[in-house]
């Protein structure tokens, strides 16, 4: 199947970025140390209800899958901006599945590259400091899925993002506003497990608290292991949402597309 080739060509392509994937464990490993600090410190002046235990995991399972969300497909930016976008249209596949599946691989690969690495090294962490372990088996397993549907919901917003990309032809103004949406409102900035709990329930219910919120809760025990189904479905609609109005904007940007040069 050619979605299925493009997938695994990404991931290959992927793997040659081992320089990047170190320098992005170095990174994020300084910036997990940075926030954990910051957190001991307020805990320290004013101790809250959630363990400072919980918080650290929380913070150390964002920072391991930071690329997840974060990653963009350069090359499909350049593509547009281009106009070369246009040998791409004469593909006999669909151009949303296309790049979907190749914005997939990138961010699955990218994460996996820089996640295990990271989580070795913050379980070896003094307590307080470090990860924790699941609160229990059954919650880590219904983590995994609610995090694999995290990764289809993040690469449905991508693809919304290059949508933008096509009308504006600059990335940055509509994909800066995109991604501090949505590391503010998925937890990377601050964690929302310590949001007002009447804010909670409205920001947990947001697309961006689906792509690694939800999983953390269900890895920490917030979640319930008895809940997963119920954040399995939130999750199943906000990707249905989603793909369906990138898929639209897709459609209609391939109609007016215009494309200037020799």
């Amino acid at each position: 199947m050619a979605y299925f080739t493009v997938f695994k060509m990404r991931l290959r392509m992927e793997l040659q970025y081992r320089g990047a994937m170190i320098g992005g464990i170095l990174c994020q490993m300084f910036f997990g140390l940075i926030l954990v600090a910051l957190y001991r410190a307020l805990y320290d002046s004013k101790p809250q209800s959630l363990p400072i235990e919980s918080v650290a995991t929380y913070v150390w399972l964002q920072q391991a899958f930071f690329r997840m969300m974060l990653a963009s497909d350069s090359d499909l930016v350049d593509k547009i901006r281009s106009g070369d976008i246009s040998y791409d249209l004469c593909r006999p596949v669909n151009m949303y599945g296309f790049y979907y599946a190749r914005i997939m691989a990138q961010k699955l690969m990218g994460s996996l590259m820089r996640a295990v690495p990271m989580l070795v090294m913050a379980f070896i962490l003094p307590r307080g400091w470090g990860i924790c372990l699941p609160k229990s088996p059954a919650g880590f397993m219904a983590a995994i899925p609610a995090l694999l549907l995290g990764l289809l919901c993040v690469c449905a917003l991508e693809n919304i993002t290059v949508a933008f990309t096509m009308i504006t032809l600059d990335p940055r103004g509509m994909q800066g506003l995109l991604n501090l949406l949505m590391l503010t409102l998925s937890g990377n900035l601050f964690p929302l497990t310590l949001f007002p709990e009447s804010w909670q329930k409205v920001i947990t219910f947001f697309p961006y608290a689906q792509l690694l919120d939800a999983p953390i809760r269900l890895y920490t025990g917030e979640y319930l292991p008895g809940e997963a189904l119920r954040v399995y479905a939130l999750q199943v609609f906000w990707v249905m949402v989603l793909v369906a109005i990138g898929i639209s904007m897709w459609n209609a940007n391939r109609k007016r597309m215009i494309v200037q040069g020799g």
